[in-house]
C-alpha cells in the first residue's frame, strides 16, 4: 500500500471522518482545488464518533493518520467535528513536521466570529462535539459577542448514514430537534457535523428563509487552499484529473451509493481494516 515519496507539491491531501459525512468536505476541497489528489479514509467500523469516548476517538485518529502518512499526504484534514474536538491537538503533535493538519473547529469559529458578531447563532452536532464545548471556547476567545446556542442531535448522524434524508422520517426528526427551546431566537444555524449538509435543504425548508443555515465545507476548503498556498504546496495543473482514493474500515449496506451521493460522483471504495 505504501507508495514512493513524490515531490512535495504532488503529494495528496489526506482526509478522514468516522464515516461518509466528511465526503461533503472532500467534495468542497475537490471543487476548490481540482488539481489535488485526495486520499479519503472513512472509519465506518467505528461510526458514529459522536457516541465514542475521547480516548477512543484519539486512538482511531492516530491509527488513521498512520495510514495517510504512509500515503505521503502533505496535509491531513480532520473532516469530522467530533474528531476535531477530541483529537486535533494530539494529531498535530503526532504528525509533527510530516504533514500539515487542518481541523473543522478553528476555521469555522473564525468565520462565525467574523460574520455574526453580536448575534445569536445556533449549533447542532454530535454529543462529543457539543459536550466538548470546543466551538463555544473558540468563539468566546474571539470576543465578538456571538451568543452560541448549542444542541446535541445524535439521531441525525445515524439517520443520514442509513440513507434517511428528504423523506418523512427525516422530516419528523429534524423538526423535533429544531423546535427545541435551545434553538429558538437564532439568526443562523451552524451545521457542526459533516453529515448535516445532506439535510441542509430540509433544514432551510423548515426555517423558510428566517434563519441562515451555515454549511462549513467551503470555509474549511478555503482554509486548506490557503495553508497549501502559503507553503507553496499547491499541486501543479495536470492534463488529466487526479485519481482520488477512498478507504473504509468496514463496508456497510448501501455504502457505495451513499458515498456517491455525498461526494457527488462515482467513487471506488477499498476495504482497509484498522485492526485485524
Amino acid at each position: 500500500m505504501t507508495t514512493p515519496a513524490p515531490d512535495p507539491a504532488a503529494r495528496p491531501i489526506g482526509i478522514f471522518d468516522s464515516g461518509i459525512g466528511g465526503l461533503t468536505v472532500a467534495r468542497a476541497v475537490a471543487q476548490r482545488l481540482p488539481h489535488e489528489r485526495l486520499v479519503y479514509f472513512g472509519d465506518t467500523a467505528h461510526l458514529p464518533y459522536g457516541e465514542k469516548s475521547t480516548a477512543a476517538i484519539q486512538a482511531y485518529s492516530v491509527k488513521i493518520c498512520d495510514v495517510l502518512l504512509r500515503q505521503h499526504c502533505k496535509l491531513i484534514l480532520i473532516a469530522c467535528n467530533s474528531a476535531s474536538a477530541a483529537a486535533y491537538e494530539l494529531v498535530r503533535e503526532y504528525v509533527g513536521s510530516k504533514a500539515l493538519v487542518v481541523g473543522m473547529i478553528d476555521p469555522v469559529s473564525q468565520y462565525v466570529g467574523q460574520h455574526y458578531a453580536g448575534r445569536p447563532v445556533g449549533l447542532i452536532g454530535t454529543k462529543q462535539t457539543v459536550g466538548s464545548n470546543s466551538y463555544r471556547k473558540k468563539i468566546d476567545q474571539l470576543d465578538r459577542g456571538v451568543d452560541l446556542h448549542a444542541l446535541a442531535t445524535p439521531l441525525l448522524v445515524t439517520m443520514i448514514e442509513e440513507g434517511h434524508f428528504e423523506n418523512r422520517i427525516s422530516e419528523v426528526i429534524i423538526r423535533d430537534y429544531l423546535e427545541h427551546p435551545a434553538l429558538q431566537g437564532i439568526d443562523a444555524l451552524l451545521l457542526a457535523c459533516t453529515h448535516f449538509p445532506l439535510i441542509k435543504a430540509e433544514i432551510e425548508a423548515y426555517y423558510q428563509g428566517q434563519v441562515a443555515v451555515l454549511d462549513p465545507s467551503d470555509v474549511v476548503a478555503a482554509t486548506v487552499a490557503e495553508a497549501l498556498a502559503q507553503r507553496e504546496l499547491l499541486a501543479p495543473a495536470a492534463p488529466t484529473p487526479p485519481r482520488h482514493h477512498f478507504y473504509v474500515s468496514d463496508f456497510t449496506r448501501s455504502f457505495e451509493e451513499s458515498t456517491r451521493i455525498f461526494f457527488g460522483q462515482e467513487v471506488q471504495l477499498e476495504h482497509y481494516p484498522l485492526w485485524e
